[in-house]
């Protein structure tokens, strides 16, 4: 009966249907069916929360359209407790208020229903978002909901009321500050900022102008009048005051900043002393080493930086020095020099960004040797009248005529020789000169490689021996080497893995011819990098750097014992990405030599003839790479990951090896430095106490 009252109130005019009219006269009608007549007369579908109860009332007074017809629906829903939500695939969703603004789409407001909820964010520019979040709060429904971001206010309500807040926020969200600038003519733009900012009241804003030496302050109008005026007797008061300061650098060094401001002041700049690499060299040179020298096309030192041609500062009697002890500069001028000076120390007072320069050597060669001889010799006895023979070739050991001539000599060693002189007396000697063929001989047997056959007989009054010798020898390396270092921009770095090793330059005799006097001249071997790493407005690097890697190959012979040193050396200028890898230079070779040793004639025989012949063969491959790695450290924090990396790789490699036991590293760490290993992260524990220390602890205790 209900729901024939219910249609019975829904009266459709006899009118076409773009212009249907609907007139609504319901009494304690059921929502659900209100909402099923809804869905027929407005041809959207709803979908209705178990939640969603109770009954509703509807009274027009005139015909409504459709889109009128929404509108009392939602409206009706709203008095109700209910909304309706939009869903997926174009679906309302009708739910409770309560809990909707979680559900509620972003937009919608300015143009959709004012009874439908949404979700609104609001820009907000001169005012603190948290203090209009307070003014703003009374004109959200009790359902809705609104919340303060950084410079941003989200709300959630009925359309109607997003709307009322925003025109609200657009009349208080006004800029009602005041922007003044300050000229200063004898106190610097930074320290009175400085200052102003310490008394600023929150939401004043001070900022120095360095070009112009100015000071612009911006805030509400009394604060912005009365720093002003602060302002101004500060700097009232600099043109009277001390005519010296002195300025405490805290990355720039005294001795290169001091020639820059002497030229500015158009005096004569005073050189840097001897740098700490030529300090070095000299003092290896005194020992009789190998003193490196500057290099004259290194850069200049930081003195260049002002031109020589540049107008100086129109000061009289200005004096500039430094006080080494303190890395300070001392200033003596009138108010507006040490301004400008102070300025010029100020820009170029920075912390300069650090480079990690890693390079990779990697040297791969095979060297294979092969040799097979053979040696005959023929000799007759003692008393008898054949000749001998020999062959012997360069290339094999041992040497069988020494070895020939150290057998003939034990021979004919033991020689007697009986003298008798007129007085009749008999001298008897006895005489043993084969003792050096001997040792020769011995010497040969101890250069034996590989496998050596060989043998004699004697035939009547002839001796026949031969010796075959044959070796093969393979020889392979792979040597990789990371020498890496760390430096300042534009700032010379040097390391040098190695020995020192004694170079003999010259002898001489004594007078009397009985003491040899021998001059030694010291030389590096090992691994050495320099480095000087530009870093460019890009964020490319560029690199002068010179790398070498030198070895000792041994004596130059058995009889001439100086030494044959290895060296491979690249010195060259390049331009490197931050964190690329790029190759600077290699070597690929490979060497091949044949040796064929024989006996004209007979070593051309067929089969016969290898008795008569040597053969040798060698062959060597080098493959010489090397590598570098430039890196940025802009942060305190990337040289804090880069050594916590580093440190991490040195703590593996010992666990590798003992895996049982704390690396050595970390104990080092711990107990002798008193810190944690670099990457370590300490958490606070629940039953940690802190306590704050009454007086703060000595200078010389304080960790660094």
């Amino acid at each position: 009966m209900k729901r024939f009252l219910l249609a019975l109130a829904l009266v459709l005019a006899p009118m076409s249907p773009l212009s249907a009219q609907y007139v609504l006269n319901l009494r304690e009608a059921d929502i659900r069916a209100f909402i099923q007549d809804a869905a027929r007369v407005t041809g959207r579908t709803f979908i209705i929360d178990p939640a969603v109860q109770g009954r509703v009332s509807v009274v027009t007074e005139r015909a409504l359209s459709r889109s009128e017809y929404f509108e009392l629906f939602l409206s009706t829903l709203r008095a109700n407790g209910f909304v309706a939500v939009p869903a997926a695939g174009g679906a309302l969703r009708v739910q409770p208020i309560a809990g909707a603004a979680s559900s509620a789409p972003v937009g919608g407001s300015r143009r959709g229903s004012p009874s439908g909820f949404v979700t609104e964010i609001l820009r907000v520019r001169n005012i603190d978002a948290a203090a209009a979040v307070e003014t703003l709060r009374p004109m959200v429904s009790r359902d809705g909901s609104i919340t303060a971001g950084r410079n941003s206010i989200v709300v959630s309500d009925f359309a109607d009321n997003v709307r009322r807040v925003r025109q609200v926020l657009a009349q208080i969200d006004v800029d009602s500050g005041v922007t003044r600038l300050v000229g200063l003519d004898n106190a610097g733009a930074r320290e009175i900022a400085t200052a102003l900012g310490e008394l600023a009241p929150e939401g004043v804003t001070v900022v120095a102008v360095d070009s112009s030496n100015a000071i612009a302050i911006r805030g509400d109008a009394g604060s912005v009048s009365q720093l002003a005026g602060i302002a101004a007797e500060l700097d009232r008061r600099a043109a009277s005051g001390s005519e010296i300061r002195v300025v405490f650098l805290e990355h720039a060094d005294a001795e290169q900043l001091l020639p820059v401001l002497q030229q500015l002041l158009g005096q004569t700049p005073t050189q840097p002393t001897t740098t700490r690499r030529a300090r070095r060299s000299s003092a290896s040179g005194e020992g009789g080493g190998a003193a490196m020298q500057p290099d004259p096309a290194a850069p200049a030192p930081i003195a260049a930086v002002a031109p020589a041609g540049a107008p100086p500062i129109a000061a009289r009697n200005a004096v500039v020095t430094r006080f080494e002890g303190a890395n300070a500069i001392v200033i003596s001028a009138t108010p507006d020099v040490q301004r400008m000076l102070g300025e010029v120390v100020r820009q170029l007072d920075v912390r300069r960004q650090q480079v990690l320069v890693e390079a990779i050597i990697v040297e791969i060669s095979d060297t294979a040797a092969q040799q097979l001889g053979v040696q005959l010799f023929l000799s007759g006895l003692r008393g008898s009248n054949i000749p001998f023979a020999v062959t012997n070739y360069s290339s094999i050991a041992p040497n069988l005529g020494t070895i020939a001539g150290a057998i003939a000599a034990r021979e004919l060693s033991g020689t007697t020789t009986t003298v008798t002189t007129g007085s009749g007396s008999t001298t008897t000697t006895t005489t043993d000169g084969g003792s050096d063929l001997i040792d020769a001989a011995a010497a040969e047997l101890a250069r034996i490689n590989g496998g050596v056959f060989g043998g004699a007989f004697q035939a009547g009054n002839a001796i026949f021996g031969a010796i075959v010798n044959a070796v093969r020898s393979d020889n392979q390396s792979n040597i990789l080497s990371t020498p890496s270092i760390m430096t300042l921009d534009n700032q010379e770095a040097r390391i040098l893995v190695g020995q020192e090793i004694p170079i003999t330059t010259g002898e001489a005799l004594s007078e009397n011819f009985d003491n040899t006097f021998r001059t030694v001249q010291r030389q590096n071997v090992g691994i050495t990098l320099e480095v000087r790493p530009q870093i460019n407005a890009g964020g490319s690097i560029k690199l002068d750097l010179r790398q070498e890697v030198s070895s000792i190959a041994g004596p130059v012979s058995s009889d001439f014992q100086d030494l044959i040193l290895n060296k491979r050396e690249i010195e060259t200028t390049i331009t490197v990405d931050d964190g690329e890898i790029v190759g600077i230079g290699g070597l690929l070779d490979d060497n091949e030599r044949r040796t064929l040793e024989r006996v004209p004639v007979l070593g051309d025989i067929p089969l016969l003839g290898q008795l008569f012949r040597s053969r040798g063969r060698a062959r060597g491959r080098t493959n010489l790479m090397v590598f570098i790695r430039p890196t940025i450290l802009r942060s305190a924090a990337d040289a804090r990951a880069m050594s916590a990396r580093r440190y991490g790789y040195a703590r593996g490699q010992q666990l590798l090896g003992n895996p049982n036991r704390e690396p050595s590293l970390d104990e080092l760490v711990r107990d002798y430095l008193g810190t944690v290993p670099p990457g370590t992260v300490v958490a606070a524990q629940p039953q940690d106490q802190v306590v704050a220390p009454a007086e703060p602890a000595p200078a010389e205790t304080v960790p660094q």
